[in-house]
């Protein structure tokens, strides 16, 4: 009997073990495809990219300006459009250094009243004569001479000649057309809102909501911006807002606003308030768009969409009904407007102003939404003889996310929607207004017609502060694309918009700073809309004219600064290994700057970094050498700037501000030179553990946070040229400092670990055994691998040992936690160490009198070979390095996930299992769900109840995984599509199994389970 009763046990054990290796080859095979899982979601994979190729620069004749001739007689047709060309030919003779002669101008126009603006330039040059067909060429050549004026060369250049435009719609935004220049809103440099704030002072909260006084000044000042823009070669203006001009009194189950409601009242203000302005671009010759985001909405208009669609369904075509009636209205009460320009794929927050009821939200987001709405507001346009802008761009959310960048979505999105009134607006770059990236390739597909947008002012490119002569680049653009696409008719050059307004210099279009250093790019556009083959070396040298000297050796000066621009841009601001790929992750395409995460944060994130690291490790030293040399050339413009004479400029202040912004970018790339160097020689030692390239890091980090100090006093509070914001690149020296000494640290832990699992492995056979700890560490080892032997494990254990084999766990985790965090965030650890608390805390309570010993020992014990490997991955170069091999090592990422997560699930299989023996095995399952489905639920509460979107910021700053900037923009829930009550439901579901684990828990009487 005995025999038999030793074999029915040993029979069990090793049961009990075979089932055991099975479960964990189970949870390993598991975790390897969490591995595979969490790779792909990552994404993270380069291809090639088609870089556009310019021409190189070329030297062009500079020439002494030609002296205009006084104008002494002009015969020309009357009307507001005629008046204001020749306002701007007069004021350009006027605004010469010198006459010479005088000449009589005659102005013919046909009766044509089209868009052509063709016209030719006859007579002699004394008695000049301008015949067109159609007002709007006559108008064009009167204003092409005042620019020949302005560019020092002869009016009579173009004799005999026929001039045509290639490109008949060229439109701009606004400008800085009622933005207030006020200094104080941007010397914090933190303001990375979207919103313009245009008009902000003309509105008033309460009746009659206008500020007079306000409005008579910004009509003023956007008079000067259509007489600047028409005299540049535009023709059409986007005027912000839509929603804010309707009453919707007409739209299907209205009113939309109460009576009462003073949103409509409002809007017929608004609507007075404007209306004249627009009146005023069409007398001028300016064609006018509403340009809005969708959905826009205000919160009227959101509770009457949802309550009668149940939500705002964007797919529903009835839902567009209402905007289609909007329009309806405003267009009957306001005729000017030419149509409405449409943006589906940013909104939200960043461009909200606050206490202003109008905004937007990112509602439109599949194909079918995209076709239900152009197919109604095309037909709408269409029956008003108005036209439907709609923008391709995106950020990739939703379904359409890439309709920017990928032809088939393009195609998926936007085939066979061919209505006459459609009018598509893509950027000319495969992504934003960066460089180095490809020519848009879905600007050469589709049937409808399309419009080319170019940023003057480039956003990531130091807001326009730096000179960045892009005029080889649109050149390239318009050539290749209008070679392969027929349907091409226009452009939208942005002359100031995009991204934050005043978290980067006060350059404000045609009113504050020193903005014609980017109204270069809008006269390029404009010159290469009306001839793709224009000199664009002579337009640079025209514009050099225009605003800085008649001197040749002056403007040949600035023209050959100029013309090295472009490189010192491209290789200053970026890292070219990088920059030349394209990348993809996490289903999106970051753009190739990134290490400027945007703008002017410089970024300190392992994730950005370690990736462009791992793309650029064969070519360290030659992108380090290309900072150096985008320095060097910088310093050759300042030399060349700085060598003409300051009497031969029109305003000796503009060869100062020219100077001031050249001593800017030297002391930018300089710091971003150092920068970068000290990132990717980071990189490289996590990469190689290589101890020489952690000396080359730490003397490239010293030299980054001298260079940043010195910038940073310099610059701080400067609103003509602010301090780059350094705050994630700090954050991320500050955990890069610690990387050596947490892998110290990690070192010294993971000996004392592997210390107390050799113990427990051997104590019982040697006289180890005996000593003070040795039982625990042995209870905890056999616990944690054979967890059904917890409760014979902790028999007879002293009470020392019983509460060391709660403290090394314990304190084993916390330690290799904040190691793992380097000690810098609190939210991690008390995410983290709150949710094992609240674990072992309910399983405690649970188990009532029972010896809590046995569940605690083996906890304890998978814990600490937890901890081990955790601390093997932080032992190599510390947290920097195990955040390197995570983001850019496949193989060792999927590893690690595999043995992290088949220990994490063994915590509380071991668990459940050691409570059999006392419970029974449905009581056991049970507390542990229980105090697993606490664990989620109360954390995920409380996240929830402080909001995702800022716990998610909170955390990221401290763990500088993402970029810093991703809060700042759209925030890191909308970039990365993450629903905003994701916290929330994983509180329910941690509470629904929490739920389900009280009452297995629970006894249940006899009675009831057989009744049951």
């Amino acid at each position: 009997m005995a025999a038999s009763g030793y074999r029915d046990s040993m029979t069990t054990a090793a049961k009990r073990g075979i089932l055991a290796v099975v479960t964990a080859i189970v949870l390993v095979a598991l975790g390897v495809g969490l591995g595979v899982v969490v790779g792909d979601a990552l994404g993270i994979r380069t291809e090639p990219a088609t870089q556009m190729s310019p021409a190189a620069p070329v030297d062009t004749d500079i020439a002494a300006a030609v002296p205009p001739p006084r104008f002494t007689t002009v015969d020309a047709p009357e009307g507001p459009r005629v008046d204001a060309a020749l306002d701007e030919l007069l004021d350009a003779a006027a605004d010469a250094t010198h006459t010479a002669g005088e000449a009589s101008l005659t102005v013919v126009s046909g009766d044509g009243d089209g868009g052509d603006d063709t016209y030719r330039l006859s007579g002699t040059p004394t008695a000049l004569k301008v015949e067109a067909s159609t007002i709007a060429g006559a108008v064009r050549g009167v204003y092409d001479l005042a620019a020949q004026i302005r560019a020092g060369r002869s009016v009579a250049e173009h004799l005999g000649e026929e001039v045509a435009s290639r490109l008949p719609f060229r439109m701009v935004e606004m400008g800085a057309v009622g933005v207030d220049p006020n200094p104080a809103e941007w010397a914090p440099g933190t303001d990375y809102s979207h919103a313009s704030k245009a008009f902000a002072d003309v509105f008033l909260p309460e009746a009659p909501y206008i500020d007079q006084k306000a409005l008579a000044s910004a009509y003023a000042d956007f008079d000067t911006f259509l007489r600047h823009s028409l005299a540049n070669g535009y023709n059409a203006v986007a005027f912000p807002g839509f929603v804010e001009f309707v009453t919707f009194d007409d739209v299907p189950g209205g009113p939309v606003y109460a009576g009462g409601d003073d949103h409509r009242a409002k809007a017929i203000a608004l609507r007075d308030a404007f209306g004249p302005f627009w009146d005023h671009a069409q007398e001028l010759g300016m064609k006018v768009f509403l340009r809005t985001d969708m959905l826009t909405l205000t919160t009227p208009l959101e509770k009457y969409l949802t309550d009668r669609f149940g939500s705002l369904d964007t797919e529903n075509p009835q839902l567009w009904d209402v905007y289609t009636a909007g329009l309806d209205e405003l267009y009957a009460a306001e005729p000017a407007l030419d149509g409405v320009l449409i943006r589906i794929g940013e909104a939200g927050r960043v461009y909200d102003v606050p206490g202003w009821d109008y905004y937007s939200e990112l509602a439109v987001k599949t194909p079918d939404a995209v076709r239900a709405m152009l197919t109604s507001l095309t037909r709408q346009a269409e029956a008003s003889n108005r036209e439907v802008i709609f923008r391709t761009w995106s950020v990739g959310v939703g379904a359409v996310g890439d309709m920017h960048t990928s032809t088939d979505s393009y195609e998926a999105v936007l085939g066979g929607i061919d209505s006459p009134a459609l009018i598509v607006s893509t950027k000319y770059t495969l992504g934003d207004f960066y460089s180095w990236l490809p020519l848009n390739s879905t600007l050469e597909q589709g049937d409808q017609r399309r419009i080319i947008e170019f940023q003057s002012r480039r956003e990531f490119e130091a807001f326009g502060a730096f000179p960045n002569d892009l005029g080889r680049e649109y050149q390239f653009a318009v050539q290749k694309l209008l070679a392969a696409n027929p349907h091409i008719e226009g452009i939208w050059t942005w002359t100031q918009d995009g991204g934050p307004w005043r978290a980067g210099p006060m350059t404000l279009y045609l009113k504050a700073g020193f903005w014609q250093l980017y109204e270069l790019n809008t006269q390029l556009a404009a010159s290469l809309a009306r001839d793709p083959d224009a000199d664009v070396a002579a337009v640079t040298a025209a514009w050099a004219h225009e605003w800085f000297s008649d001197d040749p050796d002056t403007v040949r000066a600035i023209v050959q600064a100029m013309n090295g621009s472009r490189d010192a841009v491209e290789h200053g601001l970026y890292i070219e290994p990088f920059a030349e790929k394209r990348v993809f992750a996490i289903g999106l395409e970051p753009p190739p700057m990134m290490w400027i995460f945007e703008w002017d944060i410089l970024t300190g994130d392992s994730a950005v970094l370690d990736v462009i690291y791992s793309i650029s490790h064969d070519r360290v030293d030659e992108a380090i050498a290309d900072g150096k040399k985008a320095v060097a050339d910088v310093e050759a413009m300042r030399d060349a700037v700085s060598s003409t004479d300051a009497a031969t400029w029109h305003d000796p202040s503009m060869r100062g501000a020219f100077r001031g912004t050249l001593d800017y970018e030297v002391d930018v790339l300089r710091m971003l030179s150092a920068y970068r160097e000290m990132i990717l020689y980071q990189g490289q030692w996590h990469d190689t553990l290589s101890s020489a390239s952690y000396d080359a890091w730490s003397s490239a980090r010293d030299e980054f946070t001298t260079l940043a100090a010195a910038h940073t006093e310099k610059y701080a509070g400067d609103v003509d040229y602010p301090a780059y914001n350094l705050t994630a690149a700090e954050l991320g020296v500050q955990r890069a400092d610690r990387d050596l000494a947490m892998a110290w640290i990690a070192r010294g832990l993971l000996l004392l670990a592997i210390a107390w699992l050799i113990i427990g492995m051997f104590a019982a056979r040697t006289r180890l055994i005996r000593r003070p700890g040795a039982a625990a560490a042995r209870a905890s080892w056999l616990a944690s691998t054979r967890p059904w032997r917890a409760r014979e494990s902790t028999l007879g254990m002293l009470a020392p040992d019983r509460w060391l084999m709660v403290g090394l766990p314990a304190a084993l985790l916390v330690a290799t936690r904040a190691v793992q965090t380097s000690f810098l965030s609190w939210t991690q650890l008390a995410i983290v160490l709150s949710a094992w608390l609240i674990f072992v805390l309910v399983v405690r309570l649970l188990v009532g009198r029972r010896s809590p010993w046995p569940v605690i020992a083996a906890v304890g014990g998978v814990v600490v070979l937890r901890c081990v490997v955790t601390l093997f991955a932080l032992s190599f170069t510390g947290p920097g390095g195990y955040w390197y091999s995570f983001w850019t090592q496949p193989t060792a990422r999927t590893i690690y996930i595999a043995i992290a997560f088949a220990l994490f699930v063994w915590v509380f299989v071991a668990a459940g299992w050691a409570l059999v023996a006392q419970v029974g095995r449905r009581r056991a399952t049970g507390m542990v769900l229980a105090a697993v489905g606490l664990a989620l639920a109360i954390p995920a509460g409380i996240v929830s109840a402080i909001g995702l979107e800022t716990a998610l910021t909170v955390w990221n700053d401290q763990m500088g995984l993402l970029p810093w900037g991703l809060a700042r923009i759209l925030g890191i829930t909308v970039y990365l599509d993450i629903p905003a009550d994701t916290a929330l439901w994983a509180a329910v579901f941690g509470a629904v199994i929490a739920g389900v684990g009280f009452a297995l828990a629970i006894r249940w009487r006899r009675g009831a389970a057989s009744v049951a």
